[in-house]
């Protein structure tokens, strides 16, 4: 259910950008000499460094959105609330009967029950995927934008090297 939650978030915003972008663009102009247009060292790169950059956005949220379920469900009073309800998951009775208070952490996105013997344990709750995949699609994105630049740099150099020879 969170996996399919996530990926109609994806697909929204994926349909905001989009739609925000039609009828922007300038008009085609054709090379004759050529058959297409030149296109810009590094696009690809930014490409993938923007999609990468807001897919990283949306994980970190989703992330965000799960902790804060995760904290009000633990702070919910009352019946059937002790043990900590997002403490119990994945545990034995015996380990979930122990905890007596529970600590978050967002960065990373962590919600760590306490135990009385000072030891503790990772709430199942939050999905083991959300951190490492916020690192690899950041690095992504970081690294696409440094290619882009390089790409970008290279031809402007080549380009000056040709003007002055």
């Amino acid at each position: 259910m969170p996996a399919l939650l996530l990926l109609v978030l994806v697909a929204v915003a994926t349909a905001f950008l989009l739609r925000r972008g039609t009828g922007t663009y300038p008009p085609v102009r054709t090379f004759p000499a050529v058959g297409r247009a030149p296109r810009e060292p590094g696009a690809p790169f930014r490409v993938l460094a923007v999609v990468a950059g807001w897919a990283a956005g949306l994980l970190y949220v989703w992330g965000l959105l799960i902790t804060g379920l995760t904290v009000l469900e633990a702070e919910d009073g009352g019946t059937d609330s002790s043990p900590l309800r997002p403490c119990r998951a994945g545990v034995s009775p015996e380990l979930a009967g122990r905890v007596v208070d529970y600590s978050v952490s967002y960065l990373p996105l962590r919600f760590s029950c306490e135990t009385a013997d000072g030891g503790s344990y990772d709430s199942a709750d939050i999905p083991g995927y959300v951190t490492p995949g916020v690192a690899a699609l950041a690095l992504t994105a970081a690294a696409s934008a440094v290619a882009a630049g390089y790409a970008s740099e290279r031809r402007a150099r080549a380009a000056s090297r040709d003007a002055g020879a």
